[in-house]
């Protein structure tokens, strides 16, 4: 008997516990993963608290159709250990694994677009997750081989790459027209700026509350850095740039994205992928009167997760700041990003 160690959520808005079951058997197309690296995302404070932020005093309640303890994670990379008799996959090979499963039979599912199947099976949101020793994943066609990346690196991709890149790409049209700006630059904010970079070859103006990211992002090649908070910021960004065409709200605030849309030139786009909540209002004649277009993006599908890792391969992108902490300080991990005390991506190592 393989023993799994885990740091479960056994209680919403509690600190998880260390939980110990055994392993499960792979059945059938199914692959057990040994886990070497899971990140920490910001979507699994959600996660832990039970629910999203709607503004006004709302809340979006997520804790049904989940059964305590769970495994949060979903930012997993690690070694195919067994395989069920269906599966063909090679054992001991170091894997990227895709979270961002479906039913596989929904209209979504059918056309590849499984990260917004309407009966998820996404790791660590609706099935047990990364956050340890273990993972069942149901077909090999979700593990990526990532040679010669880091691991640390290829897991952080699933989410946080994966996020930024397909925000990107529904810019491709914009982009060509000006600098882009991406706003908030926690982890995926600053992948999304090494992947400007290599996808587009331009400098992007960057936003963030946070003077130790804005030097960050600065110090990664950030064409100029903004404090959406200061006075008169919207009119220097707007002096310097001449109108945003392409913008990513990598925060998914009131605050964000009103900051996002009031830059924009006629025509500008942005693309939302950011989950820290609030409600968002404007006069409904801007669309028209702007052209403007709001559109949203949740991760990126398997197809696209590929393509980011055959990417930072080809183009040798540099990671954003990434450091490891034990599976065992998983929960303190989760309260330093809640504070605001984490500049780039944390990666658990098991």
């Amino acid at each position: 008997m393989t023993q799994m160690h885990r740091q479960s959520l056994t209680a919403y808005g509690a600190p998880l516990c260390e939980t110990v079951v055994e392993a499960p058997r792979p059945q059938g197309s199914e692959v057990l993963v040994r886990i070497a690296r899971c990140g920490v995302c910001h979507s699994d404070l959600h996660m832990q608290d039970g629910f999203f932020t709607l503004g006004d005093g709302k809340q979006l309640d997520v804790r049904s159709g989940r059964t305590l303890p769970f495994t949060l994670g979903h930012e997993i990379a690690g070694t195919v250990e067994t395989a069920g008799p269906e599966a063909d996959a090679k054992v001991g090979a170091k894997v990227a694994v895709y979270p961002w499963i479906g039913c596989g039979q929904c209209p979504a599912c059918q056309a590849g677009d499984e990260n917004i199947c309407a009966a998820p099976r996404h790791l660590g949101v609706a099935v047990d997750g990364g956050y340890a020793t273990h993972v069942l994943v149901p077909h090999p066609r979700y593990l990526i081989e990532y040679a010669p990346l880091p691991s640390s690196y290829a897991g952080a991709l699933m989410c946080s790459g994966l996020t930024a890149y397909a925000a990107l790409k529904r810019l491709a049209d914009r982009a060509n027209r000006a600098p882009l700006l991406l706003v908030g630059l926690g982890g995926v904010g600053l992948m999304g700026l090494a992947l400007t970079h290599a996808m587009y070859g331009t400098a992007p103006y960057v936003a963030d509350i946070d003077a130790a990211k804005r030097e960050a992002a600065l110090a990664a090649g950030a064409k100029e850095a903004f404090d959406p908070s200061a006075a008169g910021v919207r009119k220097a960004l707007l002096k310097a740039s001449g109108g945003i065409y392409a913008a990513v709200d990598f925060a998914g605030s009131d605050k964000s994205l009103a900051f996002a849309t009031g830059v924009l030139a006629k025509g500008g786009k942005v693309m939302v992928t950011g989950l820290i909540g609030g409600g968002y209002a404007t006069a409904v004649a801007m669309f028209p009167l702007k052209a403007m277009g709001i559109e949203g993006t949740q991760t990126g599908t398997l197809a696209e997760a590929r393509e980011l890792i055959d990417l930072v391969r080809a183009k040798n992108i540099p990671p954003p700041p990434i450091a490891e902490r034990p599976l065992a300080e998983a929960s303190n991990t989760l309260n330093d990003l809640r504070a605001g005390r984490i500049v780039g991506r944390v990666v658990l190592t098991v």
